[in-house]
């Protein structure tokens, strides 16, 4: 579907010179002299990479058509993950390599989102912060009490992040999908 250059919002998913890109942000731009434009910053979903480009405000851009599938995390088949589509059932091979290090959040029963466009899987969708058991942690060193002193833990997915030295194996945690860093007791 086309769409004017003026219609664009933060968030939109377009096809920019072929390439799949989500609109991070946009400035109009009326100067002194010259025609007005739009100044885009534009993230490659398919590589990443983020660019910014300018565009007159009488052209037309193609908005791509995203679909969003709430699936729940099943179980690991080798290389892939399996989730199942909430809604029709359908199981869903990813491979791990397209997560990313999201792969490591990834917990079993878990619910997330994965991103289609054409049946091709751009992204997915974590929830902001969840709740993990840790599985091994060094007992804290009594008189360490430096302000804000971490240890390491590995929680039930076997990532390693940085905790209070408070935190127990067997304890409950929330850890923040975002910036992979303890959130709280759960």
């Amino acid at each position: 579907m086309n769409i004017n250059i003026n219609d664009i919002k933060n968030g939109m998913t377009v096809i920019i010179d072929g390439n799949l890109c989500l609109i991070q942000e946009f400035q109009h731009v009326k100067p002194g002299k010259g025609p007005a434009f739009v100044r885009i910053k534009l993230k490659n979903l398919r590589t990443g990479s983020i660019v910014e480009q300018t565009f007159n405000t009488n052209i037309k851009i193609t908005r791509a058509h995203i679909d969003k599938n709430k699936v729940q995390y099943l179980y690991a088949s080798g290389e892939n993950l399996v989730f199942m589509n909430n809604e029709t059932y359908e199981q869903i091979e990813v491979p791990k390599n397209i997560l990313g290090s999201d792969a490591d959040f990834i917990k079993e029963g878990i619910d997330i989102t994965i991103d289609f466009y054409e049946g091709e899987i751009i992204g997915i969708t974590l929830p902001e912060k969840i709740e993990y058991t840790v599985t091994e942690t060094t007992p804290a060193v009594k008189g360490n009490t430096a302000t804000n002193a971490q240890k390491d833990a590995t929680i039930e997915t076997g990532k390693v992040i940085k905790v209070p030295l408070f935190i127990n194996e067997g304890e409950t945690i929330l850890v923040s999908t975002s910036d992979g860093k303890y959130a709280g007791r759960a």
